[in-house]
């Protein structure tokens, strides 16, 4: 559907780097072999992103970073679009409000880096109906056109978890709220 609204499909990967996790950054020559797409393309879209106030950039060494610029108006409103797009929206209403006691649901892998993917890996933890996540992601699945991976622990089992085996830190989606 995003695909109707905006023609580019480098620009499209770009929201999707930038705009699924907030803290991602990148270089145009990391991006090139990233998306396998021309160095010119994708330079052309992040001068476009950037004139447009929709992403930042400094130097890191002799690289021009980039990061979406979570100022900017729309930033809240292009984020909600990118995990619509996802369908991790679908995922978090459909799935975590009805499984028991969850405390926190974290997206790892691919998404997590900001890169397009097929599966969706998500991290639970609480206290959670097994039986019911299965049923559940199974019509996520159908409804979001991905496959959802999972890993569930306990709250004092992710006290002791090394963040270090994932190759980028999972991002936060969802936290019971404490009153």
């Amino acid at each position: 559907m995003i695909e109707t609204l905006i023609s580019s499909k480098t620009r499209i990967k770009l929201l999707l780097k930038f705009f699924l996790n907030r803290n991602t950054t990148a270089y145009l020559r990391g991006l090139e072999g990233e998306f396998g797409e021309s160095s010119n393309a994708i330079r052309l879209e992040l001068n476009k992103l950037e004139r447009a106030g929709m992403l930042n950039s400094f130097s890191e060494g002799n690289k021009k970073m980039f990061k979406a610029n979570q100022q900017h108006p729309l930033f809240d409103e292009i984020h909600n679009i990118i995990l619509k797009y996802v369908g991790l929206d679908q995922v978090v209403e459909n799935v975590v409000e009805r499984l028991g006691d969850v405390q926190q649901v974290f997206l790892a892998g691919d998404f997590s880096r900001g890169l397009n993917s097929q599966i969706i890996d998500l991290v639970f933890v609480g206290n959670i109906d097994q039986t019911y996540l299965v049923n559940l992601i199974a019509k996520t699945e159908d409804l979001v056109k991905r496959k959802i991976r999972y890993l569930i622990y306990t709250q004092e089992e992710i006290a002791n978890l090394d963040w270090e085996q994932f190759q980028s830190a999972p991002l936060l989606l969802w936290s019971k709220e404490v009153i």
